[in-house]
Formats: C-alpha cells, sequence, structure tokens
C-alpha cells in the first residue's frame, strides 16, 4: 500500500512540476484538501427515452448506431467549432451550455470506453479519437484496467491512465485541476460508478427529443442518488437540465 507523503503546498508543488499527481493530492493537509476541493461535474447528452449512447457500439460507430445525432444541437455551435479549429458557427441558447463543458475545468476524468481502442491490454498507436491536438488542453485522467505510461500529446493535454479505480482518478484529476473545475467526460459506466459513489458534485443533462430504443443508460446501477434541479433552459433542439446533489 502506498505511503502518505507529506509537507502542504510545497511538496505538493514539486509533485505537480512532475506530473506525479497522486503524490501531489496525497501531499496535501486535511485543511489544504478542504480549501482547494475541486468540484466534479458531469456534462452529458441524453435521448429523452433515456440513453446517452445508442446499441451496438463499435470502433466504426463510437456512440452507437444512432448515437452520433444525441449531439446535433452541439456540433453546429461556435464555441464548439472553435474548439476543435474551426471557424464559424451558431450562437444561441446552448451556447453558455457548450463553453461550460470543459470552459472552467482544469482536468477532465473518463472511461476506457470513451477514449477508445478496444477492450484488453493497449494497442499504443491508439492515442484517442481526437487526433494529434485534442480539446481538451489540460490533464485527462481515462479510468482503466489495463496499465499504460502517459502519453502527451499537441495543445497541452496529456492522457494518464489510472488502474487503481474512481476515487484515485478524481484525488489525481483534482491535484491537476487545482483551483479550476473536473470534468467527468463520461462513457455511461463512468459516469454511473461516480454516481454511485456519491462523488458527483453537479449534473448537466443536455436532453434531445429523440428515442435510440436502447444502448448504454445513464441512470442504471446508481443506488438511491438523490438530485435536486436547479436550472432548466429550453433551446433549439434540445433542453438543458442542471442538477446539484443532495448531502
Amino acid at each position: 500500500m502506498r505511503g502518505y507523503p507529506s509537507g502542504g503546498f510545497d511538496n505538493a508543488a514539486k509533485y505537480y512540476e512532475t506530473g506525479d499527481f497522486w503524490r501531489a493530492h496525497r501531499s496535501y493537509t486535511h485543511d489544504d484538501r478542504e480549501r482547494i476541493m475541486s468540484k466534479l461535474k458531469l456534462n452529458i447528452t441524453m435521448s429523452i427515452d433515456g440513453f446517452v449512447a445508442g446499441p451496438d457500439q463499435s470502433p466504426e460507430h463510437p456512440l452507437g448506431i444512432g448515437g452520433e445525432e444525441l449531439h446535433n444541437w452541439l456540433v453546429p455551435l461556435k464555441s464548439f467549432r472553435e474548439r476543435h479549429g474551426e471557424e464559424g458557427g451558431e450562437v444561441n441558447a446552448s451556447t453558455p451550455f457548450a463553453e461550460d463543458i470543459l470552459g472552467g475545468a482544469g482536468a477532465t476524468i473518463m472511461g476506457r470506453n470513451m477514449f477508445g481502442g478496444g477492450p484488453g491490454p493497449w494497442d499504443e498507436s491508439w492515442k484517442g479519437w481526437w487526433g494529434e491536438n485534442p480539446p481538451f488542453h489540460h490533464p485527462v485522467f481515462v479510468v482503466t484496467s489495463h496499465p499504460r505510461e502517459p502519453l502527451e500529446l499537441q495543445g497541452g493535454t496529456t492522457f494518464h491512465f489510472v488502474t487503481d479505480g474512481i476515487e484515485s482518478a478524481l484525488e489525481q484529476a483534482r491535484a491537476a485541476a487545482g483551483d479550476k473545475e473536473v470534468s467527468l467526460g463520461g462513457g455511461a459506466s463512468v459516469a454511473q460508478q461516480y454516481l454511485a459513489a456519491g462523488l458527483l458534485d453537479e449534473l448537466v443533462i443536455s436532453v434531445v427529443p429523440m428515442l435510440l430504443g436502447g444502448g448504454a443508460r445513464l441512470f442504471e446501477n446508481v443506488g438511491g442518488v438523490q438530485l435536486e434541479q436547479v436550472e432548466s433552459v429550453a433551446a433549439p433542439g434540445v433542453t438543458h437540465i442542471r442538477y446539484a446533489r443532495v448531502g
């Protein structure tokens, strides 16, 4: 079992500079952690029948059959296009929610399926779905059962592969994020795990008027989690609902 380094902010800064986010977080005292605790937030799009990905997910259909259509509200937006190096685009009531997906985040957590590359031991040639310059521009922590060395890409994105569970991934992400939020990118399985563990602070669910009829549900195997609706905004082709964790 790993030891707990001590020494507060000075040691944390030293470990952070070397990319050792686990030791950086463990270097903080209890009072330090209380002051710097980053909010964990999930932004995800869901069909009206409760699916966040369609059936038959595969490398050809990473969001399942029909799943790409979930994001028809997002892709035309100016803020989305700019983050992916494109020009033009629309501005409407969805714009603040699109900007919020990664705008306030200092780190992202995602599951193995969202990063892609198939199950089992890693094919080291796989670098994710996003090319050499992913849209994150901050550290990303991939929850997986298979170890892999960190993958540094362009634009400030480095993927770190975490094999010792969701809590370890969250600790490392919070250490990397500093005083910024931590974004939970999905997919459904890792979101369910954080929900069930009571570790998600806020959810923004963008509900689109389509029926997928099957696939990956968000609200399965999450126990008795309690949420409070704090905002609802209708926009073209989507309704954005913000929830906060109760308790």
